[in-house]
């Protein structure tokens, strides 16, 4: 499986540490966000890698070129951002039409990858994609969702200020074939996949709970609690 790693953000909500370091390349105690996601995608099997760049590009690129998974990454820069969906949208072919994962690279994922795969492999029938999900008590900053006794989302609420649970979308997922074809043939305008193409998918959503460590280290209360795990 292939998996495309979103790593262009400005990561405003971290200044000034982002200052002069991008998001993807911020420390979680001593080590590269990035090179924590390679290493562990890595160890789960998943070998070939998309990772788009837009705010200190060079600084992203120097990293991949001076790392072990240098023939493994395929490198986009943006020069003006595409939005989560946009830059799924201009590298869907990156999949070879079969399924894969879409993963917001500002999370701190310590999740058992083999048993996400395993259930993406087992969901149910009418569900073409599969979120992973995770308990937060910060539920009016995350996209929250409520799913029904097959753990099937059922209604997406991205950031309300009252939402009516937390259980939050992980921004990681894995994407069927047909949910790939879906999306370049129908929502091809789209730019933001949380806001324009998980609304249609409702009803055919799986989700998986993680049980680890999962924390979008996008503030800078997140990115301390993040460096207190070892």
């Amino acid at each position: 499986m292939r998996a495309i790693l979103l790593c262009a953000g400005k990561g405003t909500r971290l200044r000034p540490y982002t200052n002069d370091i991008p998001k993807c390349l911020m420390t979680i105690n001593g080590k590269p966000l990035l090179q924590i996601w390679l290493e562990r995608l890595t160890s789960y099997g998943i070998n070939q890698f998309l990772i788009n760049t837009h705010y200190l590009s060079d600084k992203v690129k120097k990293f991949i070129n001076e790392s072990e998974f240098k023939k493994r990454i395929k490198l986009v820069y943006e020069p003006k951002l595409l939005g989560t969906a946009g830059t799924l949208l201009s590298n869907i072919n990156f999949f070879h039409d079969e399924d894969g994962m879409l993963i917001h690279a500002d999370n701190y994922c310590l999740a058992d990858f083999s048993c996400f795969m395993k259930c993406h492999k087992e969901r149910p029938k009418n569900c073409d994609i599969t979120m992973m999900t995770f308990k937060t008590e910060e539920a009016s900053n995350c996209g929250i969702v409520i799913v029904d006794k097959d753990n099937i989302v059922k209604s997406f609420h991205e950031k309300s200020s009252n939402p009516p649970g937390n259980l939050a979308n992980g921004a990681v997922y894995i994407l069927s074939k047909k949910s790939l074809h879906e999306i370049k043939n129908t929502y091809k305008n789209s730019s933001d996949f949380s806001l324009e193409i998980i609304p249609k998918f409702i009803n055919r959503i799986f989700t998986y709970e993680v049980k680890e460590t999962h924390i979008d280290i996008g503030t800078i209360k997140n990115y301390r609690k993040a460096n207190e795990f070892i």
